[in-house]
């Protein structure tokens, strides 16, 4: 083994908790020794390995098994992301937290290695700025990532909730909430969707503002349909799909009796998110827009409950993603458990239950 790659043995097993295991991957000595300290401060976590390359980071997995890789994308040989799925087929269901720049390189990368099935993005600061906040979301997203293997009770019962009848109405609107792992089950949700759906698709993606361009444009790639960035006024267009800025809610209102238009809104929501799925989904039930359907999709969190509950109340919808598939089954789960779901499946067969509620003269297309 080269210089660049250290396994490291777990001590004995105990009473105790087993921690998080995680592997660093990152070509940069000194950024691997800062983020080694930082995860070790805040406790819970154990270090199984760290790597300098892609092809280090592959040949410990054969010798290693973890919950969490941080990964650096710019590094020597192959690079991150070009070795990102051979990582994930060789990571036994580790989740991988992708450590990004905020230049346009780095942000195009950014989106397509959450395409490709990287569960999270955390952005890198400069050489010098790795302190503070950057530690305490480090740790957090961390934690949200490797609670699936490590604190999860295997034991625990399904969810007792029922799951709702799902409404007959033909589909008018498609709104999709996503956060932590959404964009790779966007991706998946999209390629089992029909293009033609004839109903117009709003989506909120927690995602950092200097990624929103990039994700539109590959987001309009991979459905194969129109994808934009939200802007205030914008009329609703069948099969096109509206994208929720990284820092304004998008909701809806009527612009007349047959269109609908944009609002952006700004304030605190219910899930403290900026954009929230909450606002989205409670403006489109004070509509009472017949056939609306929502789905909620892999992330950590609450964000969309409020919104799903007034959904329900207002004859629409709610479709969750379920917990094998998602990155951090928070989101999907709290709508789960509240008893607002009326089905709980993998991205590609939510997709072809949506496709089930398109009307007829749509579906001959």
């Amino acid at each position: 083994m080269g210089p660049a790659l250290a396994i490291r043995k777990a001590a004995p097993s105990s009473l105790a908790p087993r921690p998080i295991r995680l592997m660093i991957v990152d070509d940069s000595m000194v950024a691997r020794a800062v983020l080694s300290r930082m995860v070790e401060l805040g406790g819970g976590f154990e270090i199984s390995a760290v790597a300098g390359t892609a092809e280090d980071a592959i040949e410990a997995l054969a010798h290693v098994t973890v919950d969490v890789i941080l990964l650096d994308l710019e590094m020597p040989g192959a690079g991150g992301l070009d070795k990102l799925p051979e990582i994930i087929a060789k990571a036994r269901g580790a989740r991988v937290l992708i450590v990004s720049s905020l230049a346009e390189e780095g942000a195009a990368a950014t989106v397509k290695a959450l395409a490709d099935g990287a569960a999270d993005t955390l952005l890198k600061p400069g050489t010098g700025r790795f302190q503070g906040r950057f530690a305490d979301v480090l740790v957090t997203k961390i934690r949200a990532l490797g609670q699936v293997e490590c604190t999860g009770d295997p034991n625990r019962p399904t969810l007792p909730a029922p799951l709702q009848a799902m409404a007959t109405e033909a589909l008018s609107l498609i709104a999709i909430g996503a956060s932590t792992g959404g964009i790779h089950a966007l991706g998946r949700f999209f390629g089992a969707l029909p293009e033609a759906t004839g109903a117009p698709i709003l989506v909120t993606q927690h995602l950092p503002v200097p990624f929103m361009d990039v994700f539109a444009r590959q987001l309009s790639t991979a459905a194969k349909r129109p994808a934009r960035i939200a802007t205030e006024g914008a009329l609703l267009v069948a099969d096109e799909i509206m994208i929720a800025p990284g820092d304004a809610h998008l909701t809806v209102a009527r612009a007349n009796d047959r269109q609908l238009r944009i609002r952006l809104t700004g304030g605190r929501s219910n899930s403290g998110c900026l954009p929230s799925v909450d606002p989205m989904l409670d403006s489109i039930a004070k509509l009472k827009l017949p056939g609306a359907v929502a789905v909620i999709l892999s992330g950590m969190g609450r964000d969309g409950v409020t919104g799903a509950e007034a959904l329900v109340r207002a004859g629409g919808s709610v479709l969750v993603q379920d917990e094998p598939t998602s990155a951090v089954w928070g989101m999907p789960r709290a709508v789960a458990e509240a008893g607002l779901a009326a089905a709980i499946l993998p991205p590609e067969k939510l997709a072809r239950r949506v496709a089930s509620r398109i009307g007829q003269t749509h579906a001959d297309k």
